[in-house]
């Protein structure tokens, strides 16, 4: 294997296993079979005389050598990708690809009517998004695998920057025969002792209502716990109990009628929302049409939501096309 026949797409490849920990998921991120995967990396070992990846462990793990590969790749990636989308970006028209990450939820109830304006705008533009866990979120934004990343309760660290985009007011949901569905507003403290299908102990928005709760003089019976929204939502609208969610993840359920969604008084300047926001890394110019694409979800940021329920309908969601067949994440 000569050095000229090392393409960039076998460097990407590689990159992609590390970030994945698996041939398997790589070479289906790269429309590959799984032995094309790993002959990538075997070719590239040949090439260098050295062992890349470190086969025995489970996950996949790069050698030392590897990571030091592996980070030189990603920076030549990032370098030419940059380089493709100024090139097609000189005659001022957005033209090139946008790589965003979102947890399942953001995505749902916020890119697709993004994705779709801007597109519609900039024809050429390609802007490929993804729902992820979102610890993988920060990882897919952190290796390079995407420009953007779209999370809840967003916190800067050493490696990425993070931006308030806008904040989602909570609501109480209930099934349609529930006690408290005929209420046009609850207070906190109504659900003391009530049973509460709640979010896993170990994710960020579980934390901040427990706090919340607690200040409130509230302490429900949590009979159930669940990573994610869509599978907390069945669960209340078995009746299984209540829950607390972002009023725009609701809306299709709403107005179903398979779940009422309740306004909750909080006291001035105590309002209960999930802020949401958007990730890069840190110090590292964004390519231009992902620098436009930036400033595109600013502007959306900037728009105000839908008014609180107050015992009315919303309009469904908006039919999101997936960029992969994915199952709901943890939000």
């Amino acid at each position: 294997m000569t050095l000229k026949s090392i393409s960039l797409k076998s460097l990407k490849v590689f990159c992609d296993i590390v970030v994945r920990r698996s041939f398997s998921k790589a070479a289906e991120d790269n429309e590959l079979s799984q032995s094309g995967a790993s002959q990538v990396v075997s070719q590239l070992e040949h090439r260098l005389g050295v062992q890349l990846i470190e086969r025995s462990k489970r996950p996949l793990s790069p050698t030392r050598e590897g990571q030091v590969f592996f980070d030189g790749c990603r920076k030549l990636i990032a370098r030419y990708d940059a380089l493709e989308d100024e090139v097609r970006t000189l005659h001022e028209e957005v033209a090139g690809r946008v790589r965003v990450a979102a947890i399942y939820s953001v995505g749902l109830h916020h890119m697709s009517r993004a994705v779709q304006e801007f597109t519609s705008l900039h024809p050429r533009a390609n802007v490929r998004l993804e729902y992820l866990h979102p610890d993988r979120v920060l990882e897919s934004v952190e290796s390079g695998q995407a420009d953007l990343g779209l999370v809840s309760y967003p916190r800067s660290t050493k490696t990425l920057e993070a931006e308030p985009w806008r904040e989602e007011p909570f609501v109480l949901v209930c099934a349609p025969g529930h006690p408290l569905a005929s209420r046009s507003s609850v207070r906190l403290g109504d659900l003391d002792h009530r049973a509460l299908v709640g979010f896993d102990p170990d994710l960020v928005i579980r934390h901040e209502l427990d706090r919340v709760l607690a200040a409130h003089g509230a302490e429900p019976d949590v009979v159930l716990e669940f990573d994610n929204i869509e599978t907390i939502k069945r669960a209340v609208e078995i009746d299984a109990g209540v829950a607390l969610l972002p009023e725009p993840t609701v809306g299709r359920e709403v107005a179903a009628g398979s779940l009422r969604a309740i306004p909750i008084d909080t006291p001035a300047g105590s309002d209960l929302v999930r802020p949401l926001g958007i990730i890069r890394v840190r110090g590292k110019p964004l390519p231009p049409t992902a620098g436009r694409f930036l400033d595109f979800l600013r502007q959306q940021g900037g728009e105000a939501l839908a008014p609180p329920l107050r015992g009315e309908v919303l309009m469904p969601a908006p039919r999101v096309r997936r960029s992969r067949a994915v199952t709901a994440a943890p939000t």
